[in-house]
């Protein structure tokens, strides 16, 4: 772990199991910190935004974020190996999302922003109660001490993302990786410690097989906010949990989005988002599960995303073709096996999968899935299963089709595909979600706000509003 710029095993010498998900096997162990270990992590980065400058240095922050971002580059492939073998996933997104993508961008884009952010923005002049003119300015200031809690799926990318917007606003930080993935975390911590200037304490990385040692960040009076991407219902605990302290939240949770294929759309291109449910094994938020089908092409369309599923590669991780990997864990792929049945119980048609791989004897693989005949009541169109479990669900015209959407307790992503960009975009407006794809368009960036309405979380990381959402704001007004 990291604590107070130093690399430190548990406070009890305790180790857990890293287990890889594709063959079972163990990887190797990592320190298994304790509720100890955590409350000298918060102290070391309390006592690292109050007593040094690195609230104030903007200059230095830059800088340390640059050695970061070159340390990490440093170290890419053998962190693609790690992220292939403890998270089960595929090379390829390796080259996209899991890896390359945040790497290239999730630091470089707030190192930028720092230069052109308004820390400090001056208001016209304005008589005070006594008729002179008063000076108003609007200073923009870190939160001071973040915990960040972070999941499993894409660990490095969520993580990168945190750590960037956090530092450049000068913020500290406890990272508590989730503990079916804490090797990436533990690498960015030793480039941390061996290859950067950031001084002992601003970020401290401890890793827990115990998810209440996260919660301690959670408790703590020392810690001013929590950023956490996760489940809603851990989200919803972090919620209750911290309105005692009156903890600053950004709440990435969960997801239940739509693809909304209109009339006229060209079905064909469409039909490929019926694939996105078996990218990483489903275990994405954002990633679409519901499939809208106009009621008068639902049986073409069927028959289009049945094929395209069928031909997915899915298996071995390590082989640069497949798409789909496992699920992170066998508690993971025994909950989405059992979301299955219920959707069978249900009465909804199991169209396509639905089982373990006869072919794959390790690994904690499920078959690609998919269901037909569903209504949007049914537990498989309303729960996030977190598998590569799609349900395709007919609707009669537009209105139709936006009600549906809309006929979730989440509000994450969605996507909207037409043969006219205006009927689409009319669509995505009506659509209550925090990111929508229009016509194939990507809605994901370093600089483009994401995360959800509804249960699907609080504020958003990334882009300017996420930069804003790791500063206070301060009103200073004084005599002309």
């Amino acid at each position: 772990m990291l604590i107070d710029g130093e690399l430190v095993a548990s406070s009890t010498g305790a180790t857990f199991e890293n287990v890889n998900p594709a063959t079972e096997e163990v990887l190797g162990v990592v320190a298994d910190g304790t509720a100890d270990d955590m409350h000298r992590a918060i102290a070391a980065a309390r006592r690292a935004f109050d007593e040094t400058t690195w609230s104030t240095d903007r200059a230095f922050r830059k800088h340390c974020i640059e050695q970061l971002q070159a340390g990490l580059e440093a170290v890419q492939e053998e962190l693609r190996e790690q992220l292939i073998l403890e998270v089960g996933a595929p090379r390829m997104l390796t080259h996209g999302p899991q890896l390359d993508v945040p790497l290239e961008h999730s630091l470089t884009y707030p190192a930028k922003l720092m230069d052109e952010y308004p820390w400090v923005t001056d208001l016209p002049d304005v008589p005070d109660l006594r008729g002179s003119l008063t000076h108003r300015r609007i200073v923009k200031e870190p939160v001071g001490v973040v915990g960040a809690i972070t999941p499993w799926n894409f660990p490095f990318e969520v993580i990168i993302n945190k750590v960037g917007q956090a530092l450049a606003t000068g913020n500290t930080m406890v990272v508590k990786p989730a503990p079916d993935t804490p090797w990436n975390a533990t690498l960015l911590g030793r480039v941390i410690a061996e290859r950067t200037d950031i001084p002992a304490g601003v970020i401290n990385i401890v890793n827990a097989s115990d998810h209440f040692v996260g919660e301690e960040l959670t408790l703590s009076p020392l810690v001013d906010a929590i950023s956490f991407t996760g489940s809603t219902t851990v989200g919803q605990r972090i919620m209750e949990k911290g309105a005692a302290t009156m903890k600053r939240l950004f709440l990435e949770l969960g997801g239940k989005s739509a693809t909304i294929v209109l009339d006229d759309a060209d079905l064909g291109i469409a039909s490929f988002m019926g694939m996105a449910v078996c990218t990483h094994a489903g275990q994405g938020c954002a990633i679409p599960t519901r499939m809208l089908l106009p009621r008068s092409r639902y049986d073409e369309g069927v028959e289009l995303i049945r094929s395209m599923m069928a031909a997915v590669p899915y298996g071995d991780p390590q082989d640069p073709g497949n798409l789909q990997g496992p699920q992170i864990s066998a508690k993971q792929r025994d909950r989405v096996l059992g979301y299955i049945q219920k959707g069978i119980d249900e009465g909804a048609t199991l169209a396509l999968g639905g089982k373990r791989p006869a072919h794959l004897d390790k690994g904690f693989f499920v078959e690609p899935t998919m269901f037909t005949d569903v209504d949007n009541s049914m537990t498989i169109a309303q729960e996030e299963i977190f598998g590569p479990v799609l349900v395709v669900i007919p609707f009669d015209d537009d209105d139709d089709a936006v009600r549906i959407a809309n006929d979730s307790k989440y509000g994450l992503a969605g996507t909207v595909f037409s043969g006219s960009t205006e009927r689409s975009m009319a669509v995505a407006s009506r659509v209550r979600a925090g990111s929508m794809s229009v016509d194939g368009g990507a809605a994901y960036m370093a600089d483009l706000p994401f995360g959800g309405y509804k249960q699907s979380g609080v504020g958003r990381q990334n882009g300017v509003a996420g930069f804003d959402q790791y500063l206070e704001t301060k009103s200073i007004a004084w005599p002309a």
